[in-house]
Order: structure tokens, then C-alpha cells, then sequence
């Protein structure tokens, strides 16, 4: 990152944080910092290190700046505590919501730009950039939605929906199983071994392939609103319908992507086997698998988040008393947006856990892959 954008920015923010001094901080009658010592020391400080950072080089502006990004959250968030403050937020208290944004982002911004030469080090910042960054993400929602006094009904903060979350572990772990357990990983198997199986034979008898590409497409472009009553007709109300709406879902994106992962290999490893005298199934497990592997991960890494789309949609057209479509549907019925939301994150954090183990074991399978060199 530019150093002189990098120390105008920390000087902003650091003068962001002195306004707020002399500012009101709720259009209410309520003490200013002044009236706040704790607070007041605080904000000095916080200002104080920003200052610090536009002054020193871009290693220790990151560390400084973060630090005050952290205690500008700190203050913030401790002001909201106030009745006067939350929903009623002046000037004042945005001046520094804002000198602790632009400190984050400069500070995020910086380490994105670092090149480490060891391994670890690379590994850690590629942890360390993405989790500054939603962290910040979440306090800017925090402080926005309780200082604007937005209703809970509209937006909950991140705070009552992880406090929902944190007090309806049994309800969601149950909504997990129903979806996730039985409907999404059953039907994920079911759809992408069934594509992947038929682009081998369709592999193999080529007028069986122009035949099912204009099929998938078809298919493929079919809504899951009209998809799934049809399976809840066919297959009933329990977790085999979510299975058999996944297995839709997930079976023509593998067919698509294998079989043109099996048409990958080269005529000149063709014909090497050939030379060798191999037999079609050698060929298959020695050339056009290992060739086609890419291809069927990305089909996979694909499926990982259409599986979950499509179960929980499904869940809306029928189901028993349990699941993450069905609480969502019932919970937003009764305006309890805050459980909606706990059901959407335990949804986004099974959805990215499962992106990350196909991730991982993509990554031991094709080592070998040129994407993967270092």
C-alpha cells in the first residue's frame, strides 16, 4: 500500500477521534466525553495510537493501528450501553465509529498488501486478513443497527442473534441433523456419484453424451420452486424428498464438469496408452480420472452450496416439525427475526465448513496439479 495514502489515512482517523472530543455524542441530553473520564482517556488514546501509526513505518503503523482500531470498538460499543446513546447517536459518536472504520480498513488493507517469505507466516496472514476483515464487518453492523435504533424486527444486531444462537443450541443442533445430515450429505452422494458415473459410460459411448448435455441443460434451468412440491408429492414430507431435490440439484453440474474433465486428456497420452496396449478400464483409472480430477472437484466445491440451497428451499413445501427451511419459515411467520438469523448462520457456517473440507481433500488429491506448485 501506498505509505503516504497510509499515513493521510491514520492522520484522518486520528482527527476523527479528537472531533468526537467536542462533539455531541445523542441528539438526547445526555454527558459528552468530557463528562466521561474513562471514556475521554480512552478516545485520547485511541488517537493518540493513530497518530503514532501515520508517523512510523508500515510494519509498526499496522500493529499501532489496529490497536486503535480495537479501542475505538471498545469505546463505541461501551457508549452504546448508554439508553441515551443507542438509537439516539449524534455526531460525536459517529466521528469516532468512523475513525475506527478507517483505521481497520487501512490497517487490513496494509497487511492484504504484505508478501511473507516463510510458509507459516503466509498461512497466518491468510487467516489473519479475512478474519480482521469480518470481524470489523460485524462491528460496523453492531453499532450501526443499535445507534440508529433500528427495530429488531427489520435487523437484529450480531450480538442478539449470537445470544439466540448461543440459547437455542438443542433446537438448531436437531434443525442441523434434519438438513444437513439427512437431507443435504445423502442427497450430495446420491447426485454427484450418479453424474459422475454417467459421464464415465457417456464418456465411453460418445452419442450418449451430445444426448445428455441439452438434457442437463434443460434440467438444470428448472426452478427449485417447482421442483421441490413435486418431490414432496413423490417422496413425502420427511428428509428422502430434501435428498431427492439435492440429488437433482447436485447430479447435472457433476455430469456437466466430468465429462469434460474426461475429454481433458491430451491425444498424446491417448495414443501413449494405446502403445502400451491398455485396456479401457486402465485408461480410465491411469489417464482419464486422474486428468478429469480438477474438473469433478470444482463440480464437487459447486454442489457443497447448491446441496444446502436446495434442501433448505425444499423445506419450505413440507416437513416434519424440525429443520433450518422450516425454522426459518416459522420463526419469520412469527416476526422472530432474530432466530431467523441464528438459522441462517448455523446454515452459512455448515455451508462453508463443507466448502472447506471438499477444499482439502481437493488439494490432497491433485497435489500434483500445477495450481498447487509453489
Amino acid at each position: 500500500m501506498n505509505p503516504r495514502r497510509l499515513r493521510l489515512g491514520f492522520s484522518v482517523a486520528a482527527a476523527g477521534m479528537l472531533l468526537a472530543v467536542v462533539l455531541p455524542l445523542s441528539s438526547e441530553a445526555t454527558a459528552g466525553l468530557a463528562a466521561r473520564p474513562v471514556i475521554l482517556a480512552m478516545t485520547l488514546s485511541g488517537a493518540a495510537l493513530f497518530a503514532a501509526a501515520a508517523l512510523v513505518g508500515t510494519p509498526w503503523a499496522i500493529g499501532l493501528g489496529l490497536a486503535g482500531a480495537l479501542g475505538g470498538s471498545g469505546i463505541s460499543l461501551a457508549l452504546l450501553q448508554d439508553a441515551t446513546i443507542a438509537g439516539s447517536a449524534a455526531k460525536g459518536f459517529w466521528f469516532i465509529v468512523l475513525a475506527t472504520w478507517l483505521g481497520a480498513a487501512l490497517c487490513v488493507m496494509a497487511l492484504a498488501a504484505v508478501r511473507p517469505r516463510g510458509t507459516q507466516s503466509r498461512r497466518a496472514l491468510d487467516i489473519a486478513v479475512p478474519l480482521l476483515f469480518g470481524a470489523f464487518v460485524f462491528y460496523l453492523w453492531e453499532v450501526s443497527v443499535r445507534g440508529l435504533g433500528v427495530p429488531p424486527v427489520l435487523m437484529p444486531s450480531p450480538s442478539a442473534a449470537a445470544a439466540r444462537f448461543a440459547t437455542s443450541l438443542p433446537i438448531l443442533g436437531a434443525d442441523f441433523v434434519q438438513t444437513f445430515i439427512k437431507g443435504v450429505l445423502i442427497g450430495y452422494a446420491i447426485g454427484c456419484g450418479a453424474g459422475l458415473a454417467v459421464a464415465i459410460v457417456a464418456q465411453r459411448v460418445p452419442f450418449l453424451g451430445r444426448g445428455l448435455l441439452p438434457l442437463g441443460n434443460f434440467f438444470s434451468a428448472l426452478p427449485l420452486v417447482g421442483i421441490a412440491p413435486i418431490m414432496v408429492m413423490w417422496f413425502g414430507f420427511d428428509w428422502p424428498s430434501k435428498a431427492a431435490v439435492v440429488a437433482l440439484v447436485t447430479f447435472f453440474p457433476m455430469l456437466v464438469n466430468a465429462l469434460a474433465g474426461l475429454s481433458a486428456a491430451g491425444h498424446m497420452e491417448r495414443d501413449l496408452m494405446r502403445s502400451y496396449g491398455a485396456g479401457h478400464r486402465q485408461s480410465l483409472t491411469k489417464l482419464y480420472l486422474p486428468a478429469a480430477m480438477p474438473f469433478i472437484f470444482n463440480a464437487l466445491k459447486i454442489n457443497a452450496t447448491l446441496a444446502l440451497i436446495g434442501a433448505i428451499v425444499a423445506e419450505f413445501f413440507g416437513t416434519p416439525t424440525q429443520g433450518i427451511g422450516f425454522r426459518i419459515s416459522t420463526e419469520a411467520g412469527r416476526m422472530a427475526i432474530d432466530m431467523v438469523w441464528a438459522e441462517i448462520a448455523l446454515a452459512a457456517i455448515a455451508g462453508m465448513a463443507f466448502y472447506g473440507l471438499v477444499a482439502l481433500a481437493e488439494r490432497a488429491a491433485t497435489f500434483w496439479h500445477p495450481s498447487y506448485r509453489a
